[in-house]
């Protein structure tokens, strides 16, 4: 057979989030990350969007390993419904986001029935035919890799999220000299993450966002609240760091923020004082300028942390006058709304807010448009594919390829369930694969599709109406129907609708008799109530009606 690698992108192409995507060689498949994407604004009800990995699951045997490069959300947060699906595939990681796996799958009680392997930051595994290398690239988390693999077909290059930051807070640079090495060895594709590709210059340091959490530290006069991811473990630690430079005591609230710190403490990732750390419970009685607490909830989710402080329904913190509360995240594209909506709330709660752009609380962990520029020119791929970002970001990286002298017809540009297939003789776009969104609510996965959401849609605009019409032994109505409604009109005010919405019915029902199918009523009066809402209302709203 001709020797060709087939990349599969299952996520994070065209959006921002639940990155996952899969190499195959014959009947090999390598996976590489399994990530959780935020619910969009119209996603009602909806806790959580993963990767449809449907292409995979006739092949199952296939799956030799899944290889995840750090331990992000969207990069580990389907970790468990991947290891259902596969649960014979090991897991390689680096140690740092092995632990943060550990802790989702130990949640999840699949802890114990998965292969764990950890693989060093800059080290090699085989998972035949493929061999792969991880090397050190920075990003705003520690034990981040980019992946080298080597299939039969070629060496492809995987940059992972990255920047190039000179002065990180681990003091651990991106690794150059495996790039430069990938170069002389020869790079048949480069996937590179894309997520700033519309932003010039270069991303800022970690370190530059020190002095400004020290500025708010040294001047605030109340509790501090910093706000930022669980797993951006780098940034708990330079919140240690001012902790015990003005003296406070540190609380963290969210079961995720305490079992990730608890693991990187363990684990040598976090050096925290002895004493500093308090509970939650303690923290709240002790006096407001000791004290500083990390939580969760930086993209407005009502059920974090932040979100439940904004509107008082935390169980234990309240939002007071005189906090000072510190947003140390970029908002995820289509979660602008959500963070707006918390942060004007707790201004009114009294709080001082600190978030981006007015406060340098959050520097981005992923490369502007010079750093992409130099890791192409630094890999010199043959072939190049922008990945992790929305489509208008995607377009800005292969542009950027461009401007450097790639041509047009080596970068490719495609969306989630493009596959591409490399080889020597060339490389083409295949035919896009069946898959979308697949929704997590609750305990149910994949069980919520397109025609729910539409009803749940509808319900959140219109609300509904309930019609309730009891036949007697003749078939014909026994008494008035009843009418009940939710989120349509207020009942108490709108009296003269529902008796007309009730006369209707009974207009509509006049002839019918014994012979009468429930359907036929039903119909009847669906499309009574259908013609006489939208005549006095214009408005749409679900209609359930009931023949008793």
């Amino acid at each position: 057979m001709a020797q060709t690698v087939k990349w599969i992108p299952l996520g994070g192409l065209g959006e921002v989030g639940k990155n996952m995507m899969a190499f195959e060689y014959g009947k090999n498949i390598l996976i590489v990350d399994a990530g959780v994407m935020f619910p969009e604004s119209d996603m009602h009800g909806i806790d959580a969007v993963i990767p449809d990995f449907g292409y995979l699951k006739d092949k199952k045997d296939w799956v030799r390993a899944i290889v995840i490069t750090h331990g992000h959300e969207d990069h580990i947060g389907a970790i468990q419904h991947v290891v259902r699906e596969f649960p014979d595939a090991p897991i390689y990681a680096t140690p740092l986001t092995r632990g943060l796996i550990e802790v989702k799958l130990k949640e999840a009680r699949l802890l114990d029935r998965t292969k764990l392997f950890t693989v060093p930051v800059d080290g090699a595994f085989e998972v035949a035919p493929f061999k792969v290398e991880t090397f050190r690239m920075c990003h705003s988390i520690p034990d981040n890799v980019g992946l080298a693999i080597e299939t039969p077909a070629g060496l492809v290059v995987h940059s992972g999220d990255f920047k190039f930051d000179h002065t990180p807070v681990d003091g651990k640079p991106s690794n150059f000299g495996k790039l430069a090495e990938f170069a002389n060895r020869g790079v048949l594709a480069l996937f590179s993450d894309s997520t700033n590709a519309e932003v010039p210059g270069h991303t800022s340091s970690e370190r530059e966002i020190e002095p400004e959490f020290e500025h708010i530290f040294r001047d605030a006069e109340g509790r501090i609240i910093v706000a930022t991811f669980a797993s951006l473990i780098s940034r708990v630690q330079q919140v240690v760091n001012v902790c015990h430079l003005y003296e406070r005591k540190l609380a963290l609230a969210g079961t995720s923020m305490q079992e990730n710190v608890k693991m990187a403490q363990k684990m040598g990732y976090l050096d925290i004082p002895d004493g500093m750390l308090v509970k939650l419970e303690e923290a709240v009685r002790m006096p407001a300028y000791k004290v500083a607490i990390m939580a969760t909830g930086t993209q407005g989710e009502p059920s974090a942390v932040l979100g439940r402080m904004a509107v008082g329904r935390h169980q234990i913190i309240n939002v007071e006058p005189g906090d000072t509360i510190v947003l140390s995240a970029h908002p995820i594209p289509g979660n602008e709304e959500y963070i707006h909506r918390i942060i004007n709330r707790l201004f009114q709660k009294g709080a001082i807010v600190k978030y981006d752009p007015i406060a340098r609380v959050h520097v981005s962990g992923h490369a502007c448009q010079e750093e992409q520029k130099l890791l192409l020119s630094l890999v010199r791929p043959k072939y190049f594919v922008p990945i992790h970002g929305e489509l208008r970001m995607l377009k800005a990286h292969a542009q950027l390829a461009q401007d450097i002298g790639m041509q047009a017809d080596r970068v490719f540009v495609v969306e989630n369930g493009t596959p591409i297939e490399f080889g020597a003789d060339g490389a083409r776009q295949l035919d896009r694969l069946p898959g979308g969104y697949v929704f997590v609510d609750g305990s149910g996965v994949g069980d919520i599709g397109p025609a729910v959401l539409r009803d749940r849609e509808v319900l959140a605009r219109d609300g509904f109406v309930v019609a309730v019409a009891r036949r007697g032994a003749d078939g014909k109505l026994s008494g008035p129907p009843e009418i009940i409604t939710r989120g349509f009109v207020y009942l108490r005010e709108s009296e003269s609708l529902i008796q007309q919405l009730a006369s209707e019915i009974v207009a509509a029902l006049s002839e019918i008799g014994p012979a009468t199918s429930e359907d036929t009523v039903r119909q009847r009066m669906a499309d009574a109530l259908s013609r006489t809402i939208y005549a006095e209302t214009k408005r749409k709203p679900v209609l359930i009606p009931v023949v008793a």
